[in-house]
């Protein structure tokens, strides 16, 4: 047995495990905290999910429409969300990222301007007001860049290509993590008493994914596995507009800003179905009147803020009713069309959009329409946090970013995310720093769990004989995008948890090649934990919540119930090691923020308190 002398050892005072927009904006608050603050990532610097985020961050700046304040976002947020947000984290973002934008303003963030020099905003689906703050098409790619570069003066050390295993524990407390190096194969313990998750979800348990191969659920096993609770998991959003042709691009996004500068979406007759799919519950919420929510829905195509721009449900589930009806694009989806704009214009405000489709997949999208359909892009559940310090009910392990729940409800608003990622780990980097300056004793490594960790993945390469990894990723894409897809039905449910705890028993043993240095198998064997993890507990939450609620649909409760308010869906590991969803009553809603999710836009317009 090695003695734990003999494994490479890396001491924090924190670590962030990620380096996306939530992870280094977590790194910078501790680091500025005077906290010793590690950053691990699973690939390189730069290359977070973060950069595919293009829209724009959503913030009520207040810039182009002088109307917009926090509690018009804050409402525009629960509406969005179905009203299954956590109240606080809803009024949190919406309060605090004005201030976090102009953070990055101050630190360098070169933001699209308005005329007279402010930080410009665009339209959005489900927002009221003009609230994402841009850099032409490639805001995400902005956002990493401004937080590196600010960042790497803060003093925090960066581990690139550092793969996490397992947290590990000491009486109920965190003490730190195991994780290998993929150059090398070898183990290296961080000892660290608080760990920031800042890993992104698990979109690749779908075929057809905006998600980049990072996105296997990381943090929802492990947090799992280390006593933590998942919630409100079935919540998966599948973004409307993602390439579905050419192959070369399939899945990758079209950002939302391409219709909120004009591009429609049409179907093989060239009818601009979206006129067709306006609930009348959406329209007052989303127009910017009455009268031109009606103009909607007789179909005025000169309503100045087009059904296009709904929410991303309501776009997904219209597309996918056009290619079930046969009217479908040519693939399998629609089409959206911005080439009645002029090619300059398209060319100046969605130059990545351009140049991308156009060098992949020969798509001039100033001159031809693009073939699009929904493609699984977020999940609006996670790891269950306090909303104020983003810790989990594990002491010293936090989440912030799209591995954490609450914020988004049942459906995220275009936008949020980005703000998402700079507000709360900002706080999870305050709520580290709050616990650690309250802990007693410094939490201890136990080499005997160090070795548990160790022989559980290195049994991956040490098999004679074992299933291909690879195979059993297709076969759970597989199960996901039958059982688990846009809309989901009780019977189709129940046959995807089967056949996933059937998958189970593979992923015990599948096998890799007997080496460790860059070994990519070997990664995949990992990674098969937490991805079947995410994907039953996916599935569990999905089958428990009998109703359609923002970006869960169910085929058999088709329309709201008032019992889908009530409760979330949480999810835990029992002590036989095996997934257990209930059913968590919700707190009843704050006064103050009740009274203004539920206030008329003219009582709220100008306030700004």
């Amino acid at each position: 047995m090695i003695d734990l002398n003999e494994i490479q050892t890396i001491e924090h005072d924190v670590l962030v495990v990620g380096a996306g927009g939530a992870g280094l904006r977590a790194a910078i608050e501790t680091s500025n905290l005077g906290l010793n603050t590690g950053v691990i990532t699973k690939s390189l610097l730069g290359k977070a999910h973060t950069v595919m985020a293009e829209g724009g961050m959503a913030a009520a700046l207040g810039n182009v429409d002088g109307r917009d304040n926090w509690k018009v976002h804050f409402r525009d947020t629960m509406r969005g969300g179905k009203f299954l947000n956590v109240w606080e984290m809803a009024a949190i973002h919406a309060q605090d990222a004005p201030e976090r934008v102009r953070e990055l303003e101050d630190w360098g963030a070169v933001f699209d301007r308005t005329r007279t020099g402010l930080i410009n905003q665009r339209n959005f689906g489900g927002h009221r007001y003009p609230r994402l703050a841009h850099v032409g098409d490639r805001t995400g790619l902005e956002l990493i860049r401004t937080l590196q570069d600010h960042g790497i003066h803060q003093g925090m050390d960066v581990h690139m290509e550092c793969i996490a295993i397992d947290l590990l524990m000491d009486g109920g407390k965190i003490s730190g993590m195991l994780a290998y190096w993929r150059e090398t194969g070898r183990f290296v313990i961080f000892k660290a008493p608080a760990v920031i998750f800042a890993t992104g979800g698990a979109g690749k348990a779908w075929r057809v994914t905006s998600n980049s191969w990072e996105y296997t659920g990381d943090g929802y096993g492990m947090a799992a596995r280390a006593g933590a609770e998942l919630m409100d998991m079935e919540f998966t959003q599948f973004h409307p507009t993602g390439m579905v042709w050419p192959p070369s691009v399939r899945g990758i996004l079209v950002t939302e800003g391409v219709r909120g500068e004009g591009g429609i979406l049409t179907n093989s007759d060239g009818v601009r179905f979206m006129f067709d799919n306006i609930p009348d519950r959406f329209a007052p919420e989303t127009a910017d009147s009455k009268e031109e929510a009606q103009r909607w829905l007789d179909g005025d195509r000169e309503a100045r803020r087009p059904p296009e721009l709904l929410t991303r449900d309501v776009v997904a589930r219209a597309i996918m009713r056009e290619v079930k009806a046969g009217r479908g694009s040519e693939h399998g989806g629609a089409y959206l069309d911005i080439s009645h704009r002029d090619s300059d214009f398209v060319k100046r405000k969605l130059p990545s959009m351009y140049h991308q489709f156009k060098e992949l997949a020969e798509v001039d999208i100033p001159a031809q329409p693009m073939e699009v359909g929904p493609t699984l892009h977020y999940y609006m559940g996670g790891i269950r946090v306090d909303g104020v310090t983003q810790m989990t009910c594990v002491p010293g392990l936090f989440a912030a970013g799209e591995c954490s729940a609450g914020l988004h409800g049942a459906n995220r608003l275009g936008g949020n995310s980005l703000s998402d990622l700079i507000v709360f780990g900002a706080r999870a980097g305050r709520g580290a720093k709050e616990y650690l300056d309250n802990l007693s004793g410094s939490p201890n490594v136990q080499q005997e769990q160090v070795h548990e960790h160790m022989r559980g993945v290195t049994d991956f390469l040490n098999r004679e004989d074992g299933e291909n990894p690879y195979v059993v990723v297709d076969d759970l894409q597989k199960i996901m995008e039958l059982n688990v897809g846009i809309v989901r039905e009780g019977k189709e449910l129940e046959e995807g948890i089967e056949a996933l705890q059937e998958l189970k028993k593979r992923v015990a043993h599948v096998k890799a090649h007997p080496t460790s240095q860059y070994n990519p198998g070997w990664n995949t064997c990992i990674d098969l934990r937490n991805m079947i993890t995410s994907a039953e507990a996916t599935a569990l939450c999905a089958l428990q919540r009998e109703e359609s609620r923002g970006a869960h649909t169910r085929l058999d409760f088709e329309g709201e119930r008032e019992e889908g308010l009530t409760y979330n869906g949480v999810v835990r590991l029992n002590s036989e090691g095996n997934l257990e969803v209930r059913k968590e009553m919700r707190k009843d809603a704050p006064e103050d923020l009740h009274k203004i999710a539920h206030s008329t836009l003219e009582e709220l317009e100008g306030s700004r308190v």
